[in-house]
């Protein structure tokens, strides 16, 4: 069984889509995945912090079936622990959203397995997942790649989170998650869940860029992470594009390696739009 993480409001689900598609589509095993989707409804802080649907989760398991019936959703609501941990911390004002402190409740909830990929829901798989799933962490408490800019900026080995292979073991002993969480609760931190992780791991495993390449899309590349990127003409400037938005990859990044995964996604997209005009 191969055990996926994705953390996100009603939002994310353009994201965990087209990246489960990219896995089972570029994956040739028949071994089962579970996707564990943490939601929580935080709208108190913000009208649109809702929780994942019951309906986009059913369809979004209506999808992987479709490719494997052995694969499964568990879709988790984390609203009563988030409360507890982070309510009123200096980093619900995250540079991204609460959100993105979910992953950091991983150890306390029910019947999460050992091994655990946890991903951004901006990335999509070039390559078979288990060059990835299959690197091993029994001594460590997670693998992951160097940050495209934090490697150059602040310290040769400063990863990127968006991709993350958790030893759920390891880490529950060494307290990883719950240093973690302490780090949050006590003093507002630059990338908050991020600067969360790096300062409280005992022991990672450094992969190469190849698993989370946030800027250029390679012919080795397993993972590509939509992430924001500099860009320096036709003056310097950031953007933030996203694998669902199609148009824009075509244009600005010329990459069409992922059209078979994306067509699909446009069509399933508006299958989706369609239950949900029936049913409401």
């Amino acid at each position: 069984m191969v055990n996926i993480l994705f953390c996100g409001n009603d939002r994310v689900f353009d994201g965990m889509l087209t990246c489960a598609l990219s896995i089972v589509k570029r994956s040739p095993s028949v071994e089962p995945y579970t996707f564990y989707l943490f939601t929580m409804d935080v709208s108190h802080i913000k009208e649109t912090y809702l929780p994942i649907t019951a309906a986009q989760a059913g369809f979004f398991e209506r999808v992987v079936k479709g490719y494997n019936p052995e694969n499964r959703v568990r879709l988790i609501d984390v609203t009563e622990l988030y409360l507890r941990e982070f309510d009123g911390s200096p980093n619900e004002d995250a540079y991204c959203s609460p959100y993105t402190l979910i992953r950091l409740l991983a150890d306390l909830v029910e019947g999460i397995p050992e091994k655990l990929l946890y991903l951004d829901v901006d990335v999509l798989f070039q390559r078979d997942i288990h060059l990835l799933y299959d690197i091993e962490v029994s001594d460590v408490e997670y693998a992951a790649a160097r940050d495209h800019y934090g490697k150059y900026l602040v310290r040769p080995n400063y990863i990127n989170a968006g991709v993350l292979l958790f030893n759920m073991k390891r880490m529950r002993e060494t307290g990883l998650l719950e240093k973690a969480r302490e780090l949050i609760r006590r003093q507002k931190l630059v990338f908050a869940d991020q600067s969360a992780i790096i300062r409280a791991t005992t022991r990672k495993r450094m992969l190469p860029q190849k698993f989370n390449d946030q800027k250029f899309l390679h012919k080795h590349t397993v993972v590509r992470h939509f992430s924001k990127r500099l860009f320096w003409l036709p003056y310097p400037h950031t953007a933030n594009i996203k694998q669902w938005q199609v148009s824009e990859v075509h244009r600005v990044f010329r990459y069409f390696a992922f059209d078979d995964i994306l067509y699909e996604y446009i069509y399933l997209r508006e299958a989706f739009r369609k239950e949900e005009l029936v049913h409401d």
